[in-house]
């Protein structure tokens, strides 16, 4: 890779605006958009907080920090980065076994993985995640999130909501009767604006009008309700500070898992909103770029006692349809709700939690992918497997085994169908000599001398396929004097594919059968040479092509072979 091409690939978006030209008009666009996106950030950065276990400033702060140096150092032109729904279960998770300092030490490691991803350039790796993964947990998130908001939106008088789904709900049923009909009606309520506001006024700040309804229906009944005021004591009107908690530095190896999560989801996320934004402007994200930007937005953000943030799809599609054109937009997104913080501070304590619930159980059906999830259940018995183990691992454990899991299984479907793709011949099947023949030979068994059979194999030899090539000498009564391996079909062989083959060379040379190995392609040619695995005389020939084959086996059996075979 060049210098210049690393140099643009690490180049963020920003400078390349400034170096094209930035001009007033873009600035007016920008402005608008920033403040548009800021209108839907406000409510929503409050109740992802809340929904994780901790303050509203701190979704606030995360937006405001996080959302201006994602903006700042990203990838994409139009980025809007903040908190999002699918960190709301593994930050609630870590803030209730770890406390908030550990949330701080993960979201820090968090952030200098995907520093080191980035510059190691696996930002192009993140598209070859398993998509029934990824809607698997992000359907478990759905489910997570939905389960998370029942006790502000029917106003139950219990507790701490416990971690873990099966207990969350025996306490919601212990607790049932305590429901209250004030704050149902605030959660119909803000459930009903935003979906009547989708459907007649798509282009209206749902979320803000349908909190402020709430907040206006709630202090002006002086309904009986939680309110930020009343259960956090207000919000401070004052710039975020570096904040550095107690962190507890000695169980950074245990936290590592839960440090892997956030970054991954920030990786995958980020990267998903980039390419749909990428969609809608026809532009081109640079992704190792984003991904660098993720992670010093994560750092800064846990150095400045935030959450865990990432690019935001529905509100980077927000900025897109505003008519944001630069990554200033984004920026300008996160001075306004600086700006709004301290100015409207005093006020947010008015804002009552079932309105924060409602906002956040739309969000839930939003990232749900209904379609997407029952699409899946159509394909083939492997996917449908990896796509429930993970979501039900997400919804039922832990979302970090859970991706761990799905991965894993994917892999292994993978390699399971990867392994059936590959065919091993006999010389009378009729298969196709690729290198000399347009068809089947049908006098192909016919042109095979006495004491000489000949296989062919079709497709990769992994390990996955390796110990197809075991009883290949079992399947004769009398054992050949030559076997002929045909590997023109063969693109790719890896260290297991190595090892059957020596393993098969040792089973030939302790029967007294000559091997011959045909038509490797450059890759396999290659990992001969890298692996060691050359012509030896008497028992190993590598040759170019069939014919070549059969002629030095008839060389061999009439004991004219010269010392060196071709290879």
């Amino acid at each position: 890779m060049s210098a210049a091409s690393w140099r643009r690939g690490f180049t963020p978006k920003t400078l390349t605006v400034l170096r094209d030209g930035y001009r007033l008009a873009d600035l007016r666009a920008d402005a608008v958009a920033g403040l548009t996106v800021a209108i839907v950030a406000l409510p929503l950065a409050m109740a992802l907080a809340i929904a994780s276990g901790t303050t509203p400033e701190k979704g606030l702060h995360t937006a405001i920090i996080a959302g201006f140096l994602i903006s700042l150092l990203g990838g994409s032109k139009v980025q809007i980065g903040g908190p999002t729904a699918a960190f709301i279960p593994v930050v609630f998770a870590i803030i209730q076994k770890e406390g908030y300092g550990g949330l701080i030490l993960c979201t820090l490691l968090a952030g200098l993985m995907l520093i080191a991803a980035g510059l190691l350039r696996l930002g192009t790796l993140m598209k070859y995640m398993p998509q029934p993964v990824v809607t698997g947990f992000t359907a478990g998130i759905a489910v997570s999130i939905f389960s998370s908001q029942v006790k502000d939106a029917l106003g139950l008088r219990m507790g701490q909501v416990p971690a873990d789904f099966l207990p969350r709900w025996q306490a919601y049923a212990e607790h049932l009767g305590s429901a209250q009909p004030a704050a149902i009606a605030l959660t119909v309520l803000g459930l009903v604006a935003i979906l009547g506001l989708r459907r007649w006024r798509p282009a209206w700040p749902g979320f803000l009008i349908a909190l402020l309804l709430c907040t206006l229906a709630a202090a002006g009944a002086a309904l009986p309700v939680e309110t930020i005021g009343s259960k956090f004591g207000g919000l401070p009107s004052a710039l975020p500070s570096f904040d550095f908690p107690h962190i507890p530095f000695e169980r950074t190896r245990e936290l590592l898992p839960s440090a892997f999560t956030i970054a991954f989801l920030a990786g995958v996320e980020s990267l998903l909103s980039a390419v749909v934004a990428d969609g809608m402007t026809g532009g081109r994200h640079r992704s190792n770029m984003e991904l660098v930007a993720q992670g010093v937005a994560n750092s800064a953000s846990a150095l400045f006692g935030g959450l865990p943030a990432t690019g935001a799809i529905a509100r980077t599609a927000t900025n897109i349809r505003a008519g944001g054109r630069t990554p200033f937009a984004g920026m300008l997104h996160a001075a306004f709700l600086l700006l709004f913080m301290l100015l409207l501070a005093p006020l947010m304590g008015y804002v009552p939690l079932a309105g924060l619930a409602a906002i956040l159980l739309i969000v839930a059906w939003n990232i749900s992918e209904v379609e997407a999830f029952r699409h899946t259940l159509s394909a083939p018995k492997g996917d449908r497997l990896v796509l429930l183990s993970t979501f039900l691992l997400t919804v039922f454990f832990d979302l970090t085994v859970a991706i761990e899991v799905g991965v894993v299984m994917a892999a292994f479907v993978f390699m399971f169908r990867m392994a059936e793709a590959v065919e091993i011949q006999g010389s009378a099947d009729g298969d196709e000599d690729a290198d000399e023949d347009r068809g089947a030979d049908p006098t192909q068994r016919e042109r095979l001398p006495a004491g000489v059979e000949a296989f062919q194999i079709s497709g990769p030899l992994f390990f996955g396929a390796a110990n197809r090539l075991d009883d290949l000498l079992d399947q004769f009564r009398t054992p050949p004097r030559v076997f002929i391996l045909r590997m023109r079909l063969v693109p790719v062989i890896d260290a297991s594919g190595m090892h059957a083959l020596e393993a098969l060379l040792e089973r030939c040379q302790r029967r007294g059968i000559v091997l011959i190995v045909s038509g490797l392609q450059a890759q396999p040619r290659r990992v001969f040479a890298q692996m060691r695995l050359h012509p030896r005389h008497g028992m190993l020939h590598i040759v170019p092509g069939y014919d070549a084959a059969l002629s030095l086996a008839q060389a061999l059996l009439a004991g004219t072979a010269t010392e060196d075979a071709p290879s």
